[in-house]
């Protein structure tokens, strides 16, 4: 699987000779996997049409802050939600002028507007002739670019519009690719690992048509599926009944109903991951013998002996060999205490401890409030926030550990 699979890229495109080249970049993204919007200057468009960015993205091209609408009726291009939107920025080429007006902050274009509201990863690939590209002015611009943080692609030697010979040429989109596929293997964290993580409730049949179960949501374990995704990790995702899917489509989603369809579907997948996740509420109790047909109100109420469910995490546990692997707690007593001893007796490398006592965390919202706690007993507490940016700190926490 490529890095760039699933990856949301918004690729600004400026007024160069070199965006001849740009319908390429955007087939060898969209071949990778990669959402592709494209962001043009004005400019720009004289040297390729809007109608084939458009067409090879799959997305409409944008070259002004509003389009003409219905009637009087103007619609406005949001640069700030293309700029949230993006899990990375490339602008192919850039042009002496842009990126002078990348430096100073100067904003007369919907592509600056975009580029100063982004607050993803930034990737340059300059294209310019050669006198221009050796500027000071340029050159201390492109460093003081690099020093934002934003990564430069350095241009190419060859024949240039002019018809001079000499460094300025817009690397090839081949290269781009390839440099850009290489820069985000190093900063992706979870590269080359394979994550399971389990989420949502189990359902314990008393009938066909009545079960035991609980009141989780599947949240977290899809924002963590999401996270690990994002981070270029390889997911498979087993989850008991939910509203949910991944939004992900290089996440592997299985899902089942049971405590024991869950354990089943672990451990097919179990021995060949890096990283286990326990994010699921399992039900602790089944019903011994769930009743073939629905039972009827006017026989009484039925008795019903419950049997504990398969300890899914103590299993993995007991055969863990490489992984890490975290569980989950919640807790509503002597939570730190409950949640160790519940880190030793399964064997697993960290515990994530919920707490009902915290307004607002836990089940069925969108935030929760947890405790990262290591298997040597160190803690780290996180405040409220929301689900998403819990499964940030949860990877950075294992990240770490790793």
């Amino acid at each position: 699987m490529s890095i760039l699979s699933g990856k949301k890229v918004l690729l600004g495109v400026t007024g160069g000779i070199a965006a001849y080249k740009t319908p390429l970049i955007v087939r060898l993204l969209i071949k990778q996997g990669a959402q592709v919007k494209v962001v043009m200057t004005p400019s720009a468009t004289d040297f390729v049409t809007p109608l084939t960015l458009s067409t090879l993205s799959q997305n409409p091209v944008l070259s002004s802050f509003t389009e003409e609408g219905v009637g009087d009726h103007a619609h406005w291009n949001n640069h700030v939600e293309l700029a949230l939107w993006a899990d990375f920025m490339l602008i192919a080429p850039v042009t002496s002028n842009t990126l002078s007006s990348m430096v100073n902050a100067r904003c007369n274009n919907l592509l600056l507007a975009c580029y100063l509201s982004a607050q993803c990863p930034v990737f340059i690939a300059p294209a310019m002739d050669l006198d221009m590209y050796a500027h000071p002015a340029n050159q201390k611009n492109m460093a003081l670019l690099e020093s934002f943080g934003h990564i430069i692609f350095p241009a190419q030697e060859g024949f240039l519009a002019s018809g001079l010979e000499g460094k300025g040429r817009m690397m090839e989109p081949e290269d781009i690719i390839a440099t850009l596929t290489s820069q985000l293997e190093k900063d992706s964290p979870l590269y080359g690992k394979s994550v399971l993580i389990t989420a949502g409730p189990t359902h314990e049949a008393i009938d066909p048509v009545r079960f035991i179960g609980n009141h989780s949501s599947g949240k977290m374990g899809f924002a963590l599926a999401e996270e690990a995704a994002r981070q270029g990790a390889k997911v498979v995702l087993i989850s008991g009944p939910t509203a949910l899917s991944p939004k992900n489509s290089q996440i592997e989603l299985i899902r089942v109903v049971s405590a024991q369809q869950m354990h089943t579907a672990v451990f097919q997948h179990y021995h060949k991951v890096d990283i286990a996740i326990a994010a699921a509420a399992v039900a602790d109790f089944t019903p011994a013998e769930p009743a073939q047909q629905k039972i009827k109100k006017k026989t009484g109420l039925p008795e019903i002996n419950l049997i504990p469910t398969v300890d899914i995490l103590a299993d993995m546990g007991q055969q863990k060999k490489q992984q890490f692997l975290l569980g989950f707690a919640l807790e509503t007593e002597n939570e730190l205490d409950n949640a160790m001893a519940k880190c030793t007796k399964k064997n697993a490398d960290a515990i994530v401890l919920n707490s009902l006592k915290d307004t607002d965390a836990g089940f069925g919202g969108d935030q929760n409030k947890i405790t990262f706690i290591q298997k040597n007993g160190t803690t780290a507490s996180f405040e409220l926030k929301p689900k998403t940016e819990v499964a940030v700190d949860i990877f950075a926490q294992i990240t770490a550990s790793l």
